[in-house]
């Protein structure tokens, strides 16, 4: 059985925002858990301990996805990180 992969979406309420959490809803399955943290309102220890600093960021299994490292958030380098996969 394959445990679930954890999604961890850091916003802060913009449409942009808005629009990297249509994409990865869209590219998520079953073995995604996603959470979303407006940092309007909290999440804001866990941003900092990941060390972000721009929104919108995704996170997953406790790693930055690499495009939100370099920009715009791409919906194929979600899901080479493993958004829309079981962990084996």
């Amino acid at each position: 059985m394959s445990r679930k992969r954890k999604i961890e979406i850091f916003i802060a309420g913009c449409y942009l925002c808005d629009e990297v959490v249509k994409l990865v809803k869209d590219i998520t399955c079953e073995f995604c858990e996603v959470i979303i943290y407006n940092l309007n309102n909290e999440g804001k220890d866990k941003a900092n301990a990941y060390g972000i600093a721009s929104v919108p960021t995704v996170v997953v299994d406790g790693k930055i996805a690499d495009c939100c490292r370099q920009g715009k958030v791409s919906k194929s380098e979600l899901m080479a990180a493993g958004l829309g996969q079981p962990i084996s």
